[in-house]
């Protein structure tokens, strides 16, 4: 061998002993016959009775099926194995992880193997250590908008909460945001649409409070939005000097959340109601003053929806009182503490009884008669609407049959019972409408069911509704027309027989001619249409006088009844009977007897 050769020999020999990754050379059969120092350190572990000889034999109890892979293997350059792990020893104490090699084997020719041995230990450490700093911010992370979830916004809370507790001059604000009726996006365009709502929700809450001018929080603000659940988001907002300040970011969080949202080729439309919360170092913890704003978001969605809401402390108040109402309306249900009124409906042309339009009343043991303004939503999101309801329906249908019976051709000819947005979601809601025509006898052209003009327009799911509904006979009547975003032009895409006019127009009819054309052009619509018009809230001769004028058919109101429980509205139609029979005589419609 030539110096150069020899030189050459020595320096691989020597980078081979100091490389800081195991070298082992072996014969096919596993006989050694090179290893480096690191080789022989990482593998002495396994080693039996510390015999280095055979690569095999020490790698026998975690890799038994070696030599026969190895003598299988393609040449030269046939890999073996790579990424083998091995595990010499138990972990130490206070970690899992055992000390692990990494073994790669290559087939060099027809008679000699080549074996990389590799500690992975620590890098096997790392990777935990990654994977679990990973799974720290999935936990505080929401998948779906990237925003921080409800996790780190309460630990944003406290913490900013703490800091008030030191400076009492430190003032900060919670915004709760609740996008309203998203579920209707969810039922049209799917949950897909959905999903990419609450994202777009969310990049325009993030571009919100981002925008740093002075008007908004000082040099030493800050703040954190976050996504507390399926389309309710939180705005921590610190170093706020006013309730004012904090307003006007809700306000801008109002104003960009209602502008449309181009989802699935088309234009959505959708609001959010947002409840503001200013806290100091007097709040108990993070939850309660979240609560707080969460409180003054249900006002807002109460009042409309699409606007904010500033938390008072009555806000409290009448939440208890909510609570309290809906555990005892569950006892109301079951207890028979819930009774039917009837209010009037009547001819314009000539005071004739047309109908009664239904309505539920809670009478409370303790509390006396509850507005059904307050228990009806309570009903509608417990689920009690559907016993409630059901209830109604029968009552009512029952208590027609009856005054058909008793006053023949003096008996109403109508029966009109509301429906609201959660029974005609139930897909039971076609079969106890069947039912309770049959077990009462009614004929169903006598039975009217009311919904709201906004509810009308909602989804395919309500319109498909409605028309089993009509398959049945009955007939339906779009109430409080004129409140929500139709127009008259839509009027022919709803299956509906009776427009009712909401008594917000026909409080104004005598006053203000803008309401009287409104009013005017429903009607000529409605007649076109074969529709009948119903004009809700009469309370004045003069009110009556002007929508007989403009072509009204019928009308309800305080003028001619308030409504009236059974009994009462039994003595009311006697004498209204009487008083059609005497020739020449005026129906005195405007003096019912006892009223609820």
């Amino acid at each position: 061998m030539s110096d150069s050769s020899s030189a050459a020999h020595e320096a691989l020999m020597q980078f081979l002993y100091q490389a800081p990754i195991g070298l082992v050379q072996t014969t096919l059969d596993g006989e050694i016959t090179m290893i480096n120092p690191m080789s022989a350190q990482l593998l002495m572990p396994l080693a039996p009775r510390g015999d280095l000889s055979n690569l095999f034999d020490v790698l026998q109890g975690s890799a038994p099926h070696l030599r026969d892979q190895a003598a299988a293997a393609a040449y030269p350059g046939g890999e073996v194995c790579d990424g083998l792990r091995v595990s010499v020893g138990p972990p130490p104490i206070g970690d899992d992880i055992p000390p692990t090699l990494s073994i790669r084997l290559l087939r060099l020719d027809s008679h000699m193997l080549m074996c990389s041995v590799t500690d992975i230990t620590a890098a096997l450490r790392l990777e935990r250590q990654h994977v679990e700093a990973e799974l720290r911010d999935a936990s505080r992370i929401d998948s779906l908008t990237a925003m921080p979830n409800r996790i780190v916004v309460l630990e944003r809370i406290e913490h900013t909460l703490e800091r008030a507790r030191i400076d009492p001059d430190h003032r900060f604000a919670v915004l709760f945001i609740n996008g309203d009726r998203f579920n209707r996006v969810n039922v049209t365009l799917g949950p897909a649409a959905g999903d990419e709502l609450l994202r777009m929700m969310a990049s325009r809450i993030n571009a919100a409070v981002r925008q740093r001018d002075v008007v908004i929080l000082n040099s030493q603000g800050d703040q954190t939005a976050g996504r507390l659940g399926v389309d309710e988001f939180v705005v921590v907002l610190e170093a706020v000097p006013s309730i004012d300040v904090a307003a006007l970011v809700a306000q801008r969080l109002v104003d960009a959340l209602r502008k449309p949202y181009a989802i699935s080729g088309g234009l959505v439309h959708s609001t959010a109601s947002v409840g503001v919360a200013l806290g100091d170092g007097h709040a108990a913890d993070a939850d309660a003053v979240l609560q707080d704003a969460s409180l003054a978001m249900r006002e807002a969605k109460r009042g409309g929806g699409a606007r904010h809401c500033v938390f008072e402390p009555l806000m409290k108040e009448r939440a208890w009182r909510r609570a309290s109402l809906e555990s005892e309306l569950r006892l109301a249900v079951q207890d028979g503490q819930l009774f039917v009124v009837y209010q009037p409906i009547t001819h314009l042309d000539d005071g004739r009884v047309a109908g009664f339009e239904a309505l539920v009343r809670w009478q409370h043991p303790l509390r006396g008669v509850v507005s059904p303004i307050e228990f009806i939503e309570i009903a509608e999101e417990t689920g009690l609407i559907g016993p409630l309801g059901a209830y109604v329906l029968h009552s009512a249908c029952r208590q027609f049959v009856l005054w058909q019976r008793q006053f023949d051709g003096g008996a109403p000819q109508v029966l009109s019972v509301n429906l609201s947005r959660a029974q005609l979601v139930e897909s039971t809601l076609v079969d106890e409408v069947r039912h309770a025509l049959k077990v009462s006898g009614m004929a169903a052209e006598c039975l009217q069911l009311e919904i709201t003009e906004s509810l009308a327009a909602e989804s395919p799911l309500i319109q498909s509704r409605l028309h089993e509904l009509k398959a049945l006979g009955v007939k339906l009547a779009l109430d409080d027309f004129g409140t929500g975003y139709s127009s008259l032009a839509s009027l022919h895409l709803w299956p509906v027989d009776v427009i009712k006019i909401d008594r917000s127009f026909v409080s104004q009819v005598t006053t203000s001619a803008h309401h009287r054309v409104l009013i005017e052009a429903t009607v000529m619509v409605a007649r076109s249409l074969c529709m009948g018009t119903v004009a809700e809230g009469v309370e004045t001769e003069a009110q009556a006088d002007a929508l007989k004028a403009l072509r009204c058919d019928k009308a309800q109101g305080y003028l001619y009844a308030r409504p009236m429980g059974s009994e009462e509205a039994s003595l009311w139609l006697t004498a209204q009977t009487r008083a059609q029979s005497q020739p020449g005589a005026v129906p005195a419609l405007r003096e019912p007897l006892q009223l609820v």
